[in-house]
């Protein structure tokens, strides 16, 4: 019998557990449906022990061997960009040494072109990451795919497209009937290509089942550092601005400008909450170039800082 296809997943405190999820799940779906241990994996972390999720789950796990077997290194996002348990140099080599393909996912694939840098352009992380890494290390041509494949390196967006990425690993093991039927169990509607673009990569995902509406959701979503007037909006959907008003009041109960608004404002809440950015940074890279605090506030309830510093209190 051929041995199990081995995966060392490594987690830092603060790791994101849809993540991890996402990994571990697809395996252990592949064992259950093929009736046999195709793959197994083992929690690794820098030091062993238990390891606490952004979320408050905990994992128990052993430390990085010095001489890994595994056919898989993985290591997961994290709440925490700047965590130095990410800058992961010297372990990736390690694996590398030994033939194992390694597998970055969202802060750990960000960290690893920050600290790499020359081939920035071949590698992706998550679209949160990837306007850190433009705007603080001037990386601007990192992709805004799923996930790239350079080599013996992997690098992805992950949270949901984790799952993506690993039945795409998995079907190098097994036959796509295995995977299909792993994704019907997860209720996982469509195996999405590495290729495929995140939301605000600069094109969008959205299908409202109006072509007009979601052209104009696709152009507020490609231009959210530079807003463009909705006039113009409306001219590239072929529709008067009064009609793209109606649509976007009978189909999503709001205006053009307020949910152009909100999209920005979103956005900006996600990159305040979740990377280390300054918040003058996020209001330029949200299309605020002045005005950002009391925008905010105006629309959050708090400042920009109060709101950031209680996101981080656990």
């Amino acid at each position: 019998m051929q041995s199990p296809t081995h995966f060392d997943v490594f987690v830092a405190d603060g790791f994101v557990l849809t993540e991890l999820a996402g990994v571990v799940d697809v395996l252990r779906l592949v064992n259950r449906i093929s009736a046999k241990p195709i793959f197994e994996w083992h929690f690794r972390s820098l030091r062993g022990g238990t390891i606490n999720s952004s979320s408050g789950a905990m994992v128990p796990t052993t430390p990085l061997p010095a001489r890994p077997n595994a056919d898989y290194f993985v290591a997961l996002g994290n709440s925490d960009a700047n965590t130095r348990d990410l800058s992961l140099g010297a372990t990736i080599a390690t694996y590398k040494s030994r033939q194992a393909r390694v597998v970055l996912l969202a802060e750990a694939a960000s960290r690893y072109i920050a600290e790499t840098g020359d081939e920035a352009g071949l590698h992706t992380t998550h679209w949160e990451n990837r306007t850190v890494l433009s705007e603080r290390y001037g990386l601007f041509e990192t992709q805004s795919a799923l996930a790239a494949d350079v080599g013996p390196i992997i690098t992805g967006a992950g949270m949901g497209a984790t799952v993506d990425l690993m039945l795409s690993l998995a079907g190098h093991h097994v036959p796509s009937s295995v995977l299909m039927t792993v994704s019907d169990v997860l209720l996982h509607e469509r195996i999405r290509h590495h290729s495929t673009l995140q939301p605000f990569s600069g094109q969008s995902v959205l299908a409202t089942g109006d072509a007009a509406l979601d052209t104009a959701i696709a152009l507020m979503q490609n231009n959210i550092e530079f807003p463009i007037p909705i006039s113009l909006i409306a001219d590239e959907t072929g529709l008067s601005k009064r009609s793209l008003e109606r649509k976007f009041n009978r189909l999503l109960d709001t205006t053009p400008n307020g949910y152009y608004r909100a999209l920005r404002l979103n956005k900006a809440n996600n990159l305040l909450l979740n990377t280390d950015m300054r918040i003058h940074e996020i209001g330029l890279a949200c299309g605020f170039p002045s005005g950002f605090t009391t925008i905010y506030r105006e629309t959050f309830g708090v400042t920009p800082n109060a709101a950031r510093r209680k996101g981080r209190t656990p």
